[in-house]
C-alpha cells in the first residue's frame, strides 16, 4: 500500500474498532443496553407489526441466527421482545417488540442520537459527511456483495 492508502485503511479500522465500543458504553450506561440490542429494538419498531422472522431480522442486523437468538433470549427475559412460532411456518421463529421494549428504545434514542453527534456527526463539515455517506454506500456495497462504484453510489 502507498502511504495515503495505508493511512486511509489504518484509519477505517481504527474508528471500526473504537466507535462500536463507544456506542456500547454509553447505551449499557444510560439504557442498559448494547449497541447490537439497540439495534434489534430498532429494526423490529420500524416493520410492520414490530414483527419479523427470525432470519430476516438476523439478515437486516448482519447478524447469524445463533448470535440473534441468544440476544433475543436476554431481551425476552427483560420482557423487551416475545418470540413465538410464526403463524405462516411453524418451523420458524417471529420476533415481536412489546410495548415494554419500545418503551425502553424510546427512551434511549436521544442520548444515542447526541452521542452519535458528538462523535461523528458534529465532528464534519456537511462535505464530509456527504463524502462520508458515499464512502461507506461504496464499501457497504462491496461487503453486501454488489459491485457499486463510486460514480453509482452519487
Amino acid at each position: 500500500m502507498t502511504p495515503e492508502e495505508s493511512a486511509a485503511w489504518v484509519g477505517l479500522v481504527t474508528v471500526s474498532q473504537l466507535l462500536p465500543a463507544a456506542l456500547d458504553a454509553q447505551l449499557q450506561r444510560d439504557s442498559r443496553l448494547t449497541h447490537f440490542e439497540f439495534t434489534v429494538l430498532t429494526v423490529l419498531r420500524f416493520t410492520p407489526e414490530q414483527t419479523l422472522r427470525m432470519s430476516a431480522l438476523a439478515a437486516e442486523t448482519a447478524s447469524t441466527l445463533p448470535r440473534l437468538s441468544h440476544v433475543c433470549a436476554r431481551l425476552e427475559k427483560r420482557g423487551l421482545v416475545e418470540r413465538f412460532a410464526s403463524a405462516k411456518d411453524r418451523r420458524a421463529t417471529d420476533v415481536r417488540l412489546t410495548a415494554d421494549g419500545r418503551r425502553d428504545l424510546i427512551r434511549a434514542t436521544p442520548r444515542h442520537i447526541e452521542t452519535a453527534r458528538r462523535l461523528v456527526v458534529d465532528a464534519l463539515t456537511p462535505a464530509q459527511l456527504d463524502a462520508l455517506a458515499e464512502i461507506t454506500a461504496v464499501i457497504r456495497g462491496r461487503l453486501e456483495g454488489g459491485s457499486e462504484s463510486a460514480t453509482e453510489a452519487r
